[in-house]
């Protein structure tokens, strides 16, 4: 019911209709409305096996979706009909899942920076799961929302990490003892622990050291008289095969040390914040090359040019790093930027620059990529673009989302794809 006609915009792919067909009808449908407008397409089949992936090898973690990962509709109610609870780190994402029907106990919200209007907002709508990292987000909290259940965020080891967030966000551990006096001092209920060993972690041995930290920590309050229920392991998991370590790698790690550190008989319930796991190798983006150059020799020449392989290529695509692209800059190690062309091309290739459509110079997706010559008009399509992109885009981004399914009537929806339409203004 969830993802219904009724409830969505949805199409049904029948008759042995792939994706790659949606996309080239999708192509079709824009060029005949005179349109190069750019556009994602989901694989929602994607998103169900990840789901599935996660249930069978981390069996005793919960997840809760990263709302700020990837707030399309089509996959928040993906997630609804999944069972997932969701992370949410403003109140606007707590307003957004609770429109969509997540009920307020599947909500945990996870930033310890809150604005006081915020805390107050989750407190109205019976949001009461919430992190802290600081004495005075206790303070803030004991003011706005007394009788919130709070998680103390520990910072951890995270050098091995793509992205890095213990220097912004988690409390030391030589800090703990006199944050949760504060917290008794404040007669505020601390329920438990939560860490995030950064996203695209390349040792998994740092899972184990951080959930051997959270044991410390609940030995703490325990002595201090909480009654600690819950650890929170965080997110950053890839969601990629071809990422350095592997989910199932990871997951073997952690599981090993939730059985030394907090067995199935301790009572703790265990959950987890993935975003990109889900999404990131679901969506695809189409962008349009709305202008060209060519150089030979600095300088600059028509099309005509004879076949030169020492050319080099100057596309401008109709998306970029002020638009949903920007993970290629704040994350150039992580985001592998490999476009492709839309139809098969077996021609010579040539170095060639990428750039978006602003008037910014450093709007460049990249500088030495090789590709077939390409000409105004053609696509390019971008895999593995799902997390930190759509979501990101700037005020001149406007989207729209349209869900495309074929089996209704299965238990969970199989062979779906979203059509994620964007269109810029500048």
């Amino acid at each position: 019911n969830i993802l219904s006609p009724e409830n969505c915009d949805i199409e049904i792919l029948d008759n042995g209709r792939t994706i790659n067909d949606f996309i080239d009808n999708k192509i079709e449908e824009l060029g005949s409305k005179d349109s190069e407008q750019p556009f994602y397409v989901a694989n929602l089949d994607d998103m169900v096996k990840k789901h599935l992936r996660w249930l069978t090898t981390l069996p005793r973690v919960k997840p809760f979706y990263a709302l700020k990962c990837n707030s399309s509709p089509a996959v928040l109610r993906t997630m609804i009909a999944l069972g997932t609870g969701f992370d949410c780190a403003s109140k606007g994402e707590i307003q957004l899942a609770l429109s969509l029907g997540v009920a307020p106990d599947k909500i945990i919200y996870a930033h310890t920076t809150k604005a006081r209007s915020h805390i107050k907002y989750a407190r109205t709508h019976g949001v009461n799961m919430m992190t802290f990292d600081s004495e005075d987000e206790l303070v803030k909290i004991s003011f706005c929302h007394p009788t919130a259940r709070l998680v103390l965020r520990i910072a951890v080891d995270d050098t091995c990490s793509v992205i890095r967030l213990s220097s912004k966000f988690g409390a030391r551990l030589g800090t703990v003892n006199k944050l949760l006096g504060r917290a008794r001092e404040l007669d505020l209920d601390v329920i438990g622990v939560s860490f995030h060993a950064g996203s695209g972690c390349t040792e998994s041995s740092a899972f184990k050291q951080a959930i051997a930290d959270a044991r410390h920590v609940f030995d703490i309050a325990n002595k201090l008289g909480f009654q600690m229920t819950l650890l929170d392991i965080g997110g950053g998991f890839t969601g990629r095969n071809d990422f350095k370590v592997t989910f199932e790698e990871v997951s073997e790690v952690i599981n090993g040390a939730l059985d030394e550190y907090f067995p199935s008989d301790s009572e703790v319930e265990i959950i987890a914040e993935p975003g990109r796991y889900y999404v990131e190798s679901s969506f695809t983006l189409a962008a349009n090359i709305i202008a060209k150059r060519v150089i030979l020799d600095d300088t600059e020449h028509s099309d005509i040019v004879e076949n030169s392989r020492d050319r080099t290529m100057m596309y401008y695509l109709n998306d970029g790093l002020y638009g949903s692209l920007s993970p290629i800059v704040d994350e150039p190690s992580y985001y592998k930027f490999e476009p492709y062309c839309h139809r098969v091309n077996i021609d010579p290739v040539y170095q060639s620059i990428i750039w978006g459509p602003t008037c910014d110079s450093t709007d460049k997706l990249t500088d030495d990529y090789w590709l077939p010559e390409l000409h105004v008009g053609d696509w390019l399509l971008i895999d593995n673009s799902g997390a930190y992109t759509v979501s990101l885009c700037t005020e001149y981004c406007e989207i729209k989302c349209c869900i495309y399914l074929t089996e209704l009537c299965q238990p969970v929806p199989l062979n779906c794809v979203v059509y994620i339409g964007k269109a810029m203004y500048y």
